[in-house]
């Protein structure tokens, strides 16, 4: 049902649509906010991938516009570890998109980039990106205090991580704050 596939230069506008999203520009270091900086943005994706750093693909159904996008940077080589980061646009929330662009991904980070170790966190205020992670298969290991910032206010992170030999299921669907 969906997959992942590499950003094209015509899915600027999509990237535009998705930053527009309050929530989302205020998480994301890099704001586009023009064609020209989106597509600027969709070339950086592509030459992170072409160096082994980071591959992230925009989510997709079938052959339709662009739903969300995923991504694992390689944190160590030495240790096979990688972060996944995800996102969908406010029209794909709560259908399962950003689930499985997570299951994809660590299926490509285990088989392709040969990673063992894949880790994730998120803001304790957000349960929905908690509940992907379980879903996905990630298992909560523990809270970090006021590790990440948005502007001035810091937030408590819910801390994940899936092994290589983990199976995806058995992991408790359920808010790291609960």
């Amino acid at each position: 049902m969906y997959r992942l596939r590499k950003w094209e230069p015509g899915d600027a506008d999509r990237l535009l649509e998705a930053f527009a999203d309050p929530e989302l520009a205020w998480q994301s270091p890099s704001v586009p906010t023009t064609p020209e900086q989106a597509r600027e943005w969709i070339v950086r994706t592509r030459v992170l991938a072409e160096q082994g750093r980071a591959f992230g693909f925009a989510v997709v159904a079938g052959d339709g516009p662009v739903l969300g996008h995923v991504q694992v940077d390689v944190t160590s080589r030495v240790f096979d570890t990688g972060w996944v980061s995800y996102w969908t646009l406010a029209e794909a929330r709560g259908r399962g998109v950003a689930t499985a662009a997570a299951l994809l991904v660590s299926e490509y980070a285990f088989a392709e980039v040969e990673l063992f170790r894949l880790e994730l966190g998120h803001r304790l205020n957000n349960p929905g990106s908690c509940l992907v992670a379980c879903r996905a298969g990630f298992r909560p290991e523990g809270i970090q205090r006021a590790k990440l910032r948005y502007g001035d206010e810091r937030f408590d992170t819910g801390e994940h991580a899936r092994l290589a030999t983990d199976p995806v299921e058995g992991v408790a669907a359920r808010p790291c704050a609960s």
